[in-house]
């Protein structure tokens, strides 16, 4: 176990966060992801956007949170749109990890070309983040936590 896995374990256990993640229709081809914003992702959990959006979540890490979220957009043909939405994570900047990985993609190293995060190194493949790429659309709305403003949006 490398420096950076042992610090977010022992994270998990002081600061416990729960990693929630909302199910919605289907059928939509639309995400929602509050970065860190929890109050956000529970008014949505709430309300009726859940039946216009495909599923919604948060993105804490610039590098397993990525690769998990690579991976389900991959598994969802329908999807094409992820509305980036919330508070960015403090000292991670996962929304800007994930912006640049959309845009520049990764090093040979599979590190994040652009990214200001401390540790940008993903695990998917390079055909994995360009079936990503090709795939979705992300809006960027990061800083904003008011739904009304971003129920226009989906």
């Amino acid at each position: 176990m490398n420096f950076g896995e042992l610090a977010g374990e022992v994270c998990k256990k002081v600061f416990p966060i729960p990693e929630e993640k909302f199910v919605g229709n289907h059928t939509s081809n639309v995400a929602i992801c509050t970065l860190s914003s929890i109050d956000l992702l529970k008014e949505i959990s709430q309300s009726g956007v859940m039946e216009k959006i495909t599923i919604a979540g948060r993105l804490l890490s610039e590098n397993k949170g990525i690769d998990e979220l690579v991976r389900f957009v991959n598994q969802q043909p329908r999807l094409d749109t992820i509305i980036v939405c919330g508070k960015e994570v403090i000292g991670h900047r996962t929304g800007h990890a994930l912006f640049c990985l959309h845009k520049f993609g990764t090093d040979q190293n599979n590190r994040i070309i652009n990214s200001v995060s401390p540790d940008p190194v993903l695990s998917v493949s390079k055909k994995e983040i360009i079936q990503f790429q090709n795939q979705v659309k992300l809006i960027d709305r990061i800083g904003e936590t008011h739904l009304p403003n971003i129920m226009p949006l989906i």
